[in-house]
């Protein structure tokens, strides 16, 4: 029990630099890197204090908590990708709009 109460109060301190890091990242990328390392280590958090509990109640939760998580991370990727690009990403020459490229 010791060594997991350890690992607790070690994945706190993880969390909270990844959380410096999200806040003072140079960019964007930084940022979201940070983000979701400390939604992985807020799942590792989750089911190390599940098994300190003794029950399995916890391990459901941080199941659905990494899957958010992960689809989290997948919408800031694509809402920044989608916005570095500008509105005439798809005016380019020899760019169809119906996502083929003419001849």
């Amino acid at each position: 029990m010791m060594v997991l109460s350890f690992a607790a109060a070690a994945i706190l301190v993880v969390i909270g630099l990844a959380l410096v890091r999200a806040f003072l990242g140079p960019t964007i990328y930084d940022r979201v890197l940070a983000v979701n390392m400390v939604g992985t280590k807020t799942v590792l958090l989750i089911c190390v204090i599940d098994i300190l509990g003794g029950n399995s109640g916890f391990l459901d939760v941080a199941l659905v908590y990494a899957l958010i998580n992960f689809i989290g991370v997948i919408a800031m990727l694509k809402f920044y990708a989608d916005e570095g690009r500008g509105e005439d990403a798809d005016l380019r020459p020899g760019h169809d709009m119906s996502g083929g490229e003419s001849p």
